[in-house]
């Protein structure tokens, strides 16, 4: 087996995302591989299907920011404040598979969550970014 060079972290910013940052840094300690952490910020055109006449390109921009500014908090605090960070916007699985595939990972790693509030979505997406990914991933159980 070939050791990992390049890890990427999704995060759902959620109370358990420190527990799966850990685990991704100690893979990357062992395989003295690179980590990068990447959180997604679905579009509120996603949550409001298009349907409201609004226009909401403030809200999403402030949602980016405050998912930026937490991120890097939740980095800084672990000790990774030299890593990688990135906010995407779109479909959750897709843009961790575009990420991943932008900067030449080789490991996703991706927590897997209980049945409860924003956790349920994100548990649905470790499914999604398993099933669709070219490259191995790593399902933490939170």
């Amino acid at each position: 087996m070939s050791s990992y060079k390049h890890l990427l972290v999704a995060l759902d910013l959620s109370e358990e995302s420190t527990e799966v940052l850990l685990k991704a840094k100690t893979m990357a300690s062992l395989y003295n591989a690179k980590l990068s952490a990447i959180h997604i910020v679905e579009p509120l055109a996603f949550a409001y299907g298009g349907d409201v006449p609004l226009d909401m390109s403030e809200a999403q921009k402030t949602i980016e920011e405050q998912a930026t500014k937490r991120l890097r908090s939740l980095l800084d605090s672990n000790g990774l404040s030299d890593t990688a960070a990135y906010i995407n916007v779109g479909q959750t699985s897709t843009e961790i598979h575009a990420q991943a595939k932008e900067i030449n990972s080789d490991l996703i790693v991706v927590g897997s969550h209980g049945r409860h509030g924003l956790a349920l979505i994100f548990g649905s997406t470790a499914n999604g970014v398993l099933h669709g990914a070219e490259i191995d991933v790593l399902a933490i159980r939170v």
